[in-house]
């Protein structure tokens, strides 16, 4: 099947739900892509979900170009977009276009980043240096500790307008989609309808034209989950017990079998113990 870019991605619009999905790494972009995933975003939720931290606002530039080299390594149909971290783009334009190029040079096919209003320069610089961008909006968890935490968004009329006003000069700054995080899905529902541009929901209903999940979420590799998540598979237990047999296994000496070893020749091995045995003495 033909690689999907950000034009296939457009024209899902209203024909066709959006499935994109995390990966950080070699071996699940090869898998979820093999299952047929229009987009895979290497977010910055790798040093949460990877690494360990407890928020997204540690994870540097040389974090996402290590794990979108990784992923693009896989060669996957899916079209690959890569999360611009804390810090990255903020600053200043310039830096927004280098650092947005250095994870198109790491094998990135487009740019994540987050807010509204206040990032609409860095966005139309981008896409005026030919930098496809996906924007980001409703719970930015960059911006965690300004919003009060990870918290629901657009319940009060307040805070759905601007939101929804955040949507709309996403677009008109040139994006060629639109994350909406927790975010009420009534809101979601009217930027779905009132952006040319297709909108991926995690968390935010229905009505979106598309949804994302982290992986480990979905796979049940992750021990407290966002609400938001839906856990199709328990690969946690799986892992464990698997490990579990394998340490019995060994202390047991049922591991290794003969089928996953090899031996020498007898007469070999039997000169090998002769000259050996004899200089031992």
């Amino acid at each position: 099947m033909d690689k999907i870019t950000v034009r296939d991605i457009i024209k899902m619009k209203g024909k066709k739900k959006i499935a994109m999905i995390t990966a950080y790494d070699y071996t699940f972009a090869k898998l979820v892509d093999e299952a047929g995933i229009d987009i895979i975003l290497v977010g910055d939720s790798v040093g949460m979900v990877m690494h360990g931290l407890d928020s997204t606002i540690p994870v540097s530039m040389d974090d996402m170009i290590h794990h979108v080299k990784a992923v693009a390594a896989a060669k996957p149909r899916a079209l690959v977009v890569g999360d611009m971290p804390f810090l990255s783009y903020e600053v200043s334009v310039e830096e927004a276009i280098r650092n947005a190029g250095y994870l198109l040079k790491a094998g990135a096919e487009a740019v994540k980043l987050e807010g509204g209003t206040e990032v609409v320069n860095k966005i139309e610089a981008l896409v005026n240096a030919g930098i496809p961008v996906m924007g980001h909006i409703g719970l930015t968890p960059q911006r965690y500790l300004i919003l009060g935490g990870y918290r629901r968004r657009g319940r009060k009329i307040v805070e759905a307008e601007k939101i929804i006003e955040d949507a709309k000069a996403l677009e008109k700054a040139g994006v060629f989609a639109i994350v909406i995080e927790f975010t009420a899905a009534e809101v979601a529902k009217v930027i779905t309808e009132n952006v040319r541009v297709p909108t991926i929901c995690i968390g935010s209903g229905p009505y979106c034209d598309g949804q994302v999940l982290v992986l480990h979420d979905l796979l049940g590799l992750t021990k407290n989950p966002p609400p938001f998540a839906k856990k199709y598979a328990d690969l946690a237990n799986i892992v464990v017990n698997a490990v579990k047999k394998y340490i019995d296994e060994v202390r047991n000496n049922m591991f290794p079998s003969k089928e996953h070893y090899f031996t020498m020749r007898k007469e070999d091995y039997m000169e090998l113990l002769k000259k050996y045995n004899s200089s031992n003495q």
